[in-house]
């Protein structure tokens, strides 16, 4: 592992109402209690959907809980009329600290292109949001330009144009791996986050040091510890797995199975 403190992400997608939420959330905050979890040594996020975020928000603040709190997308405008869309104004007074931009359901569903994930990210460094850039490729694109070069393209797509870069997360999930019960080997994940890397170091310089980098696709507790295993992967994006609180927690103490 390097000195960047690894991330782990749950992203719950279109499942669980406000109420399953806060249950959910009260578990897995217990169950890591009850393992005696270090959050220094690691950052546990979740990320609901938009109609549970109040609630766990209000959770996370009354119990004082180390859990942080991220959205699943956000808005490229500040306000206006765009019926359905959450602004990141609306997001930052919900003390949401991360956002997801890009993921491959929203590529595919809603035909996101890269300029709108490009837009999108300077919506979240606008308002002091970290976004987490999700990035991959789908398997007719693994066969045909190989495993990092669309995610290498997406990358700097979404990098690209800004005056400054905030902080930023960048998610490798291979879209072939995403619920599929396939999974990249960790030698194919730590490539790719390396061709990242490299990528952006030589766009963007230093800030490449320090960018955190993730994993996602099929991640269980069986397996994340291969994956963070390697100096380029700082983390995982895991998304049915985070809606079981034992497997998710499992996840989150990944350092337990390193030794194994």
């Amino acid at each position: 592992m390097t000195n960047r403190i690894p991330f782990i992400a749950g992203n719950w997608k279109m499942n669980l109402d406000h109420q399953q939420g806060i249950a959910l959330v009260q578990k897995l905050s217990w169950t890591l209690k009850d393992a005696s979890f270090d959050y220094s040594k690691a950052e546990v996020t979740v990320f609901p959907g938009f109609t549970s975020l109040r609630s766990i928000q209000t959770l996370i603040d009354a119990d004082q809980l180390d859990l942080k709190l991220g959205a699943q997308d956000i808005s490229a405008k500040d306000s206006g009329a765009f019926t359905g869309d959450v602004s990141g104004v609306a997001l930052k007074k919900l003390d949401v600290e991360y956002v997801l931009i890009g993921h491959s359901e929203r590529r595919q569903m809603h035909s996101e292109s890269d300029e709108v994930v490009q837009a999108k990210t300077a919506a979240a460094f606008r308002h002091g949001i970290v976004p987490v850039i999700c990035v991959g490729e789908t398997l007719e694109e693994l066969e045909t330009e190989g495993a990092a070069a669309v995610p290498v393209r997406q990358t700097l797509a979404a990098l690209g144009g800004h005056e400054t870069l905030g902080d930023f997360i960048i998610a490798y999930e291979p879209v072939w791996a995403i619920g599929t019960g396939q999974v990249a080997t960790p030698e194919q994940a730590a490539s790719v986050a390396g061709k990242i890397r490299e990528a952006i170091r030589a766009n963007h310089g230093e800030v490449a040091d320090k960018v955190r980098i993730l994993y996602g696709g099929s991640v269980k507790a069986n397996n994340v510890a291969g994956f963070l295993r390697s100096p380029e992967v700082d983390g995982v994006l895991v998304g049915g797995a985070s809606l079981d609180s034992d497997e998710f927690s499992g996840i989150a103490r990944f350092q337990s199975h390193l030794a194994i």
